[in-house]
């Protein structure tokens, strides 16, 4: 039987994995040019602005492949089976 507060469980997991690879993965960083260049095409207003949009994506990101690499895991390797 599943657990009735597994929909909740899940998103909380990402984003508590999210904010643990903050502290443990580097997130991407681009040039002046670079960074310049995409906040013409995105219409930014700083730079402040595209690096938070860039660290909250990043850490969704591996937030979600973390998750889903654990839980591939646990019910391949760990969770015990029912026998009935």
């Amino acid at each position: 039987m599943k657990n009735p507060l597994e929909t909740l469980f899940i998103p909380a997991g990402i984003l508590l994995l999210g904010f643990l690879s903050a502290l443990l993965l580097p997130a991407p960083t681009f040039g002046i040019r670079v960074a310049r260049r995409i906040m013409t095409s995105f219409h930014l207003m700083d730079i402040n602005q595209l690096y938070t949009i860039v660290f909250t994506l990043w850490f969704l990101l591996l937030g979600i492949l973390e998750y889903m690499l654990i839980r591939f895991v646990w019910r391949r390797f760990i969770q015990p089976t029912s026998r009935s």
